[in-house]
């Protein structure tokens, strides 16, 4: 179910909405918090196998952790794994990955908090557009963004879509929810999968490149409406690698609103 903390619908007025990826793009939350979790939640279940750094990063191009656990399962063993299986397997590096977060272990990237505080201050609405299962999203949001947790009107998970990133169907929920035109509308993402996803669903792309999808060709962005190496902050500035570059070396709410607009 589609969750709106608040009644997604913003005053006809409102400069634009911001619709945030989670994995990658509010945290670094792949290489050590969920790979880790999943391969406490295979030692725990007494598999002797456990995810590599280069191991996970072939496996992010699977979207979903019950479906990235079935696909290794079924070629190490050679069977389709059973789901009953495959779910006590999931809950298990749900839990483990929420005490990851808890602990202080995964943080938000520089620049999104800021961002997020003058989006919310400026009146822009705001999502949570992500295929991530919503327990994870509410741990790091719990952890890290509790005093701005109603900047975001809405939540589109992973339950809340039959087909998964980079299917454009998580993106096409949140335009169908939200009470403004595509066109004043920004995604944020840090990945191909994220990228395809809102630009198939005719979004404005700013992609921040992650810790995995840096070692990505840029070639592959060039749908992108712009590249950057993160958000950036006074005293932490960010690099544009594709697109246009801002007069303050980071990401601002002008940026974005020209970004949508063709102008920036």
């Amino acid at each position: 179910m589609v969750i709106a903390l608040t009644p997604p619908v913003p005053p006809q007025d409102s400069p634009g909405a911001l619709l945030w990826d989670v994995d990658g793009t509010l945290a670094e939350t792949e290489r050590d918090g969920h790979r880790l979790a999943f391969n406490r939640a295979l030692a725990e279940a007494g598999l002797d196998w456990q995810w590599s750094v280069e191991q996970y990063r072939q496996l992010l191009s699977i979207a979903g952790g019950r479906e990235r656990l079935g696909h290794d399962l079924l070629q190490r063993e050679g069977v389709r794994p059973d789901p009953d299986r495959v779910e006590r397997l999931q809950a298990s590096k749900q839990r483990h990955y929420a005490a990851l977060v808890a602990q202080g272990e995964i943080r938000l990237r520089p620049g999104v908090r800021r961002l997020i505080e003058a989006a919310q201050q400026a009146g822009w609405c705001q999502a949570i557009v992500t295929t991530s299962g919503r327990g994870a999203v509410e741990a790091l949001v719990r952890s890290q963004l509790a005093d701005l947790s109603t900047a975001f009107s809405l939540w589109i998970c992973g339950e809340d879509v039959q087909r998964k990133k980079p299917d454009p169907q998580a993106y096409q929920r949140a335009i169908a929810s939200l009470s403004l035109p595509a066109e004043r509308m920004v995604a944020i993402e840090d990945s191909i999968p994220g990228l395809k996803a809102a630009r198939a669903a005719g979004l404005t792309t700013l992609v921040t490149l992650s810790t995995f999808s840096a070692s990505d060709p840029l070639e592959h962005f060039s749908s992108a409406s712009a590249v950057w190496d993160g958000l950036g902050e006074p005293g932490q500035t960010a690099k544009a690698l594709q697109g246009p570059t801002s007069r303050n070396d980071w990401i601002d709410l002008d940026y974005l609103a020209n970004l949508c607009c063709g102008n920036a």
